[in-house]
């Protein structure tokens, strides 16, 4: 008896401790990193992806046929305990690509929001940039209306902030860590170099285990600048 009690207890802790998590950009080059994670962790993954990119899916996830533009595809397989991890974006955003800021990231986040928010999600991870930021002002302006509309949605909501996020194929701003080490010796320079540091893919990933696992209180917005991305374990 008391053996089936424990059992039954260890499944009630299971239970409470994964949840339903709904992915959008679950192909990209975060997006099949962290699925894989959540996977492993018991968690069960939905992922939304077109049909031409169903198989770059992680073995496991859950695929949702789907366009990311348009909420109506989507919008009715969210359910109210998911969490929503909202991960499209332009690869390789660069100034030259201002058009893409609005027509990909920042359509894409405002149909999530709505789709999140008629299904009264229980929580929204949004990974928007670090702000302000001496360049990169279209993408900086498409990312903060994305955080605009979170805001006016009333969504509960983990934002991170990264700057750059170092992985497989994004290495080249290592050439920059002398400056950023210079720039941390002066004072009227050490805040902005920490807040655009460099971060790492795992770190990243490991960020927004932490967030699934973590919600903020119900009807809060929480911000996870880059500082606190670079020291949080999964």
């Amino acid at each position: 008896m008391l053996e089936r009690y424990q059992k039954h207890l260890t499944n009630i802790a299971h239970m409470m401790s994964t949840r339903e998590i709904f992915v959008t950009g679950g192909t990209g080059y975060i997006g099949r990193r962290l699925i894989a994670l959540l996977l492993a962790r018991g968690h069960q993954v939905r992922a939304l992806a077109r049909p031409g990119s169903v198989g770059r899916l992680p073995a496991g996830a859950v695929p949702i046929i789907g366009n990311a533009l348009d909420a109506d595809s989507f919008g009715s397989t969210l359910r109210t305990g998911d969490t929503v991890i909202h991960l499209v974006g332009t690869p390789h955003p660069n100034p030259s690509k201002a058009a893409e800021f609005i027509r990909v990231d920042l359509t894409s986040i405002r149909a999530a929001v709505a789709a999140a928010h008629q299904a009264q999600v229980s929580h929204f991870v949004y990974v928007s940039v670090a702000q302000p930021a001496p360049v990169m002002q279209a993408y900086i302006a498409a990312r903060a209306e994305g955080e605009k509309a979170i805001l006016e949605a009333g969504l509960t909501a983990t934002i991170l902030r990264p700057w750059y996020v170092l992985g497989p194929g994004h290495w080249w701003p290592l050439v920059l860590v002398p400056m950023y080490a210079l720039a941390e010796l002066f004072p009227q320079t050490r805040a902005g170099a920490r807040r655009l540091a460099l971060v790492t893919l795992q770190q990243m990933v490991n960020t927004l285990v932490w967030a699934t696992k973590n919600p903020p209180p119900q009807g809060t917005i929480r911000i996870v600048e880059v500082p606190e991305i670079k020291k949080i374990r999964a």
